[in-house]
């Protein structure tokens, strides 16, 4: 149990879809708890910043790709996990996008942390992600994929 609170900073994530139906996760690795989870891309809400403002900016900055896909769809979902030794309980929106192909995913603006931490990216067939090493965060992501999705 932990002695203090858990945090709960405002953060967005974005379920990007490609042409086929895969979905884009990035693979991190936390040096911490040594342990590497797969996520789709997204993170915390910048002051003065609405959550789609945040999905988009993350979007770019973490894939290059563009901010524009991003479509103002998007999900509850609730997240209770450790990252860098920090514990969050929290709620967060997961926002849509949608691609024609399968982009490329360049990386154009890490963080110092994010550069430490990253190990590279998949698109992923629901299917497929039940068969990753590394879990899902959230462990309920095809469900919210499938969510998302039928939001248009």
């Amino acid at each position: 149990m932990d002695d203090i609170q858990p945090d709960d900073r405002p953060a967005a994530r974005v379920v990007c879809v490609d042409g086929t139906g895969r979905v884009l996760l990035l693979h991190w690795r936390d040096p911490v708890s040594d342990r590497s989870l797969w996520e789709p891309p997204g993170g915390g809400i910048d002051p003065g910043e609405t959550p789609f403002e945040a999905a988009r900016r993350e979007l770019a900055e973490e894939t290059g790709l563009p901010s524009e896909a991003v479509l103002d769809r998007w999900v509850p979902v609730h997240r209770d996990f450790r990252w860098l030794g920090t514990h969050y309980v929290k709620t967060e929106r997961f926002y849509l996008a949608r691609f024609e192909d399968t982009p490329e995913v360049v990386p154009e603006a890490f963080t110092a942390e994010e550069n430490v931490t990253y190990l590279g990216f998949g698109w992923f067939s629901t299917r497929e992600m039940a068969g990753l090493h590394d879990p899902l965060e959230p462990p309920d992501l095809p469900e919210v994929v499938s969510r998302v999705i039928r939001l248009g």
